[in-house]
């Protein structure tokens, strides 16, 4: 007599969508998180709308086994090693809409030609990055990832022991310089608009040796290929420069979390939980686009977090108790 055989477990019904996770977003947020799902065999489209922040800067420097690659081959490497994953799709489309239906979403979609289309998914890692809001002074743009820097950690090595200055807001710019002091011996504080130095501000500067400009800066000069040569004053007045830092303000390079109505921070962050989910159930963001510090390296690690994450929430909801 045959042992009855014990009825294997069936999950209840999941949401029948086009795939389980759409990636709004491909920076190396996007990408390390395709990679990650891609091999825990995730049916994945990554939604790729257009050039990431770091495009205009020659190399991403302090990313381990890839420092000085040219961020155009970073990614085409990252997207060279999805195609290895037949689960994950990379799509040219702008997402111009998102809205929560029921446990899904459902995305709208514009491609290259405008022509739109919906598509629906379990689950939705928003990697869109941010814009950066520089100051409107002349040459600031052109020179903008060369001459024109905005973080240290990314281009102090390049320009050390080179002559350097620090634009930005009074009440901003202090930190900044002191931290470029470490790379250069010879830095200059430009103060942007009105405003004024603390005297401990003040005092802290002079302890480093940093010299404090408050004229008004008309315009910057360089070469052809991007480098600083010279900040001019108000006044005429040059001073040779071979980069100057900026502490630019920031913007969401899209609206779809504000529209959705996800939690920011009084940064205009994305707030997101340790798993990396805000606070739209299903919802994930990593990269720029989150609080903290903004790296390349610690982008692909909050994408890889977030695909872990969604991954696990997906087999719990396939595998309930």
């Amino acid at each position: 007599m045959s042992t009855p055989r014990t009825p294997r477990h069936r999950p209840p019904a999941q949401p029948l969508t086009d795939v389980d996770v759409a990636i709004i977003g491909a920076g190396s947020a996007g990408l390390s998180a395709a990679l990650v799902l891609g091999r825990c065999l995730r049916k994945v489209v990554v939604l790729d709308g257009g050039a990431p922040r770091n495009t205009p800067s020659p190399a991403v420097q302090g990313f381990f086994t890839r420092d000085g690659t040219q961020p155009a081959d970073l990614l085409r490497v990252g997207r060279e090693q999805l195609d290895a994953y037949a689960t994950v799709e990379i799509r040219e489309a702008r997402v111009v809409g998102l809205a929560a239906q029921g446990n899904c979403f459902e995305l709208t979609l514009e491609g290259p030609t405008g022509r739109t289309s919906t598509l629906t998914a379990r689950k939705v890692l928003l990697a869109t990055g941010v814009e950066d809001e520089l100051p409107p002074i002349d040459g600031m743009r052109e020179l903008w990832g060369r001459g024109v820097l905005h973080c240290p950690y990314c281009h102090g090595w390049e320009v050390r022991d080179q002559p350097l200055a620090v634009y930005g807001r009074a009440k901003m710019v202090t930190g900044l310089a002191l931290l470029v002091s470490r790379w250069s011996k010879d830095v200059v504080v430009c103060i942007d608009g009105p405003g004024f130095l603390t005297q401990n501000a003040r005092r802290r500067l002079r302890q480093q040796k940093i010299q404090v400009r408050e004229e008004p800066v008309v315009r910057l000069e360089g070469t052809a290929t991007g480098e600083l040569e010279h900040i001019v004053f108000e006044s005429g007045e040059k001073l040779a420069r071979t980069a100057v830092f900026v502490h630019a303000h920031q913007h969401q390079r899209s609206t779809l979390a504000e529209q959705i109505g996800c939690r920011l921070t009084s940064k205009k962050a994305i707030w997101v939980d340790k798993k990396q989910q805000t606070t739209i159930r299903g919802l994930y963001a990593a990269g720029d686009i989150t609080p903290g510090t903004q790296q390349a390296i610690l982008a692909a690690a909050e994408g890889s977090a977030a695909a872990i994450s969604i991954n696990e929430t997906l087999t719990r909801e396939e595998c309930p108790k």
